[in-house]
């Protein structure tokens, strides 16, 4: 079973590929011809990445055991449960971009902190609802000062 783009397709109706070295080939699939360019291989998850006519594709070959990997639930991301922001370096808190409450993803925007003249935008790397807020914007912050609590 293949899946192209997270998609199962099926490929029992066949199609050629001519392969003009490495990278680059045409496959030729109900009757269309594509051009095609490997972009990335990577054998160990049995993935490539491609792109035909200018579109790209991510193209995954089912192993024998995703089934199995998928039942025991291994195949999910690990995502960490985060308990506090701390304050990266010192800076002046500019801007809030959450509230107590809410909950809070991986690469959801948290504050704004101004250090040596420049706006840093920090993210939070992990899940989480906030519980408390620590300051308050135009405050001033030590490095590693908790900014953020989360429950």
């Amino acid at each position: 079973m293949w899946s192209i783009n997270g998609k199962s397709i099926d490929t029992s109706k066949g199609a050629a590929i001519a392969w003009e070295n490495h990278q680059f080939f045409t496959l030729e699939y109900q009757g269309k011809i594509y051009h095609g360019e490997i972009l990335e291989n990577n054998i160990e998850s049995n993935m490539i990445k491609l792109k035909l006519n200018h579109a790209i594709y991510e193209v995954r070959k089912k192993g024998n055991l995703d089934d199995l990997i998928a039942s025991l639930g291994m195949d999910k991301p690990k995502v960490k449960r985060i308990k506090e922001l701390q304050a990266p370096m010192p800076g002046r808190i500019l801007q809030l971009f959450v509230v107590a409450g809410q909950d809070v993803g991986v690469g959801d925007s948290i504050l704004s902190l101004e250090a040596m003249k420049m706006e840093n935008v920090l993210k939070s790397d992990g899940i989480g609802i906030v519980k408390k807020i620590q300051f308050e914007i135009g405050d001033v912050v030590d490095k590693g000062a908790v900014l953020i609590e989360f429950e």
